[in-house]
């Protein structure tokens, strides 16, 4: 049997804030994978659970990047993830998000949701550094 240990470093997981207000996960330094900085090798992988998110409401998945673990952008070239509730829910979701070679040392997810999502407190998404 092969087990595998995976750096908790390498993986956060976020809440899901309040309706209508947005909240930021904490950051993966990408120097703690590879200290070479292999960003034209990585990927990002998104899991996101199902909700019982409203009808037309919405979940926004951004990512963004800083230098300094202190002021984040949204990292261009790269879409954001817009979760639309249909018949009272978002079906779950795993996506496989390529880093470009430009993207700064630390990494984060902002989440963004609708004025009338429904509370979705108690799921959480996680991402996870695939180097």
């Amino acid at each position: 049997m092969i087990h595998s240990v995976e750096d908790a470093l390498l993986t956060i997981t976020r809440a899901f804030p309040a309706q209508n207000t947005n909240a930021n996960s904490s950051a993966i330094d990408l120097l703690t994978a590879s200290p070479e900085w292999v960003s034209r090798h990585t990927n990002l992988l998104l899991n996101v659970p199902a909700t019982t998110t409203a009808t037309g409401q919405t979940i926004t998945i951004t990512f963004q990047d800083s230098a300094d673990n202190s002021s984040f952008t949204a990292i261009t070239g790269l879409s954001t993830i817009v979760l639309t509730g249909a018949s009272n829910a978002t079906a779950a979701l795993e996506r496989v998000v390529v880093l470009p070679t430009y993207v700064r040392r630390y990494v984060r997810m902002n989440i963004a949701m609708s004025a009338t999502t429904g509370d979705q407190t108690a799921l959480s998404t996680t991402l996870k550094l695939r180097a």
